[in-house]
């Protein structure tokens, strides 16, 4: 019980000297702690940009669907032999009609539904408003299964009104706003093509893809209205919803070979087809946050190693400064430990006050980015906070204990006569 007292005491007193020395010397203690405060906001804006981007393209993809497969011509992501895919034959309504046959017929099937799908970008425009760059997509009534959208009002088109090919439509969330400001657009007109379409119902806002698509500036109807404005032979994808999602990679394998059926294809062929999914975002995505904690870890390791030597050498500095304090110290008693525990203290204290000011200094970066730019995922965390204190703390320890051990080492009748 002495002891922990004991050690509580020389704590607090070390404590209590390591403040008074920066206090006497702030600019010196700013200066030095300069190299931690980079490293911090380094390592938080890291961070942040990091868990940022996890969570956005997490969201985004649970707007594409993670039980959702996509049958198309071309693969999304880097693509190697162009020649190989711009030859396919393009997909078509009726391979969604041929799949479901195949799919019906395939007995205790992971594959659900199939849903064709043909788009094109197009101006909508409803009295004198307009807005361009609209996707435009005709699909069926099965799309209310695959999609998972929730309704600002209204509703999708049912399956009557989409095999009669009914001039009714959907409206993404930005565009009924931008066509309808302050009221209703349900029951309105809006014309793609010179087509009048009724809107029958408003997606809810659903957001961005990372920022670059977004999912609230969409028009859908029914494919068979579509078909009467624009070719869908070369725009048509299928999704195909999968029963059980923990078995995806079996499912794209059924489909694939169900594919392979209703195209025709004899076996040593290639496909010409490709099944698309959301890993391949997370492949692309994948190189890019490895090169962003590269980076940060690069510019952090080289900032704290800067600050780290700062500290180091600014302790030292203080010892030689101090060197009669410690002898008169250690020749009325003081151990070791806490000579040690003070100059440790002092160092870990400047790291410390980095470690703060960085964190400040990354919070507000955090703000202005989310202020200036809404659409990009960042994200501020907790957790970020615990881990650049240890940082800081770690830092200090490692920088301030050379010139600790040393000052704990001095001979006091050496250090008494030191001029």
């Amino acid at each position: 019980m002495k002891t922990l007292a004991r050690f509580y005491y020389e704590f607090a007193e070390s404590v209590r000297i390591a403040w008074a020395q920066i206090r006497a010397n702030k600019m010196r203690s700013v200066l030095t702690a300069l190299g931690v405060i980079i490293g911090i906001v380094a390592v938080t804006l890291m961070g942040t940009a990091i868990r940022g981007i996890d969570t956005g393209f997490n969201d985004s993809l649970a707007m594409l669907g993670d039980d959702v497969l996509y049958v198309q011509k071309w693969p999304w992501g880097p693509i190697e032999d162009w020649w190989n895919y711009v030859n396919r034959p393009p997909i078509q309504v009726a391979d969604a009609e041929r799949l479901s046959r195949v799919i019906e017929n395939t007995p205790n099937s992971l594959l659900e539904v199939v849903v064709p799908v043909a788009g094109r970008g197009a101006s909508v425009k409803a009295s004198d408003s307009s807005v361009d760059g609209i996707y435009v997509f005709g699909t069926t009534a099965d799309y209310a299964r695959i999609s998972g959208v929730d309704y600002k009002e209204g509703r999708l088109f049912n399956e009557i009104e989409s095999s009669g090919g009914r001039s009714v439509c959907v409206l993404g969330y930005d565009v009924a706003e931008a066509l309808f400001p302050g009221r209703s657009a349900l029951g309105g007109t809006v014309r793609v093509g010179g087509h009048p379409l009724t809107i029958i119902g408003v997606f809810a806002k659903q957001g961005e893809f990372l920022g670059l698509i977004s999912f609230d500036n969409q028009l859908v109807m029914p494919l068979n209205a579509y078909r009467k404005m624009f070719s869908i032979r070369r725009s048509t994808d299928l999704r195909v919803k999968v029963k059980d999602k923990t078995r995806l990679m079996q499912a794209k394998e059924e489909l694939v070979g169900a594919m392979r059926r209703v195209r025709g294809q004899l076996p040593g062929e290639r496909d010409n087809f490709t099944i698309n999914e959301q890993q391949a975002f997370k492949a692309v995505l994948d190189p890019v946050k490895t090169a962003i904690a590269f980076a940060g870890l690069f510019i952090t390791g080289l900032s704290l190693f800067v600050g780290a030597i700062g500290i180091m050498n600014i302790t030292f500095v203080s010892v030689k400064e101090r060197t009669k304090e410690i002898g008169t110290r250690k020749a009325l008693g003081a151990r070791r430990r806490t000579i040690l525990l003070q100059f440790l203290i002092e160092a870990v204290s400047i790291c410390l006050i980095g470690g703060t000011v960085g964190m400040m200094v990354s919070y507000t970066v955090f703000l202005g980015i989310q202020f200036q730019f809404p659409w990009f995922p960042v994200q501020f965390s907790p957790d970020l906070v615990v881990i650049s204190m240890l940082v800081s703390v770690v830092t200090g320890i490692i920088s301030g204990f050379a010139p600790a051990w040393g000052a704990s080492r001095l001979d006091p009748v050496v250090a008494l006569r030191y001029e």
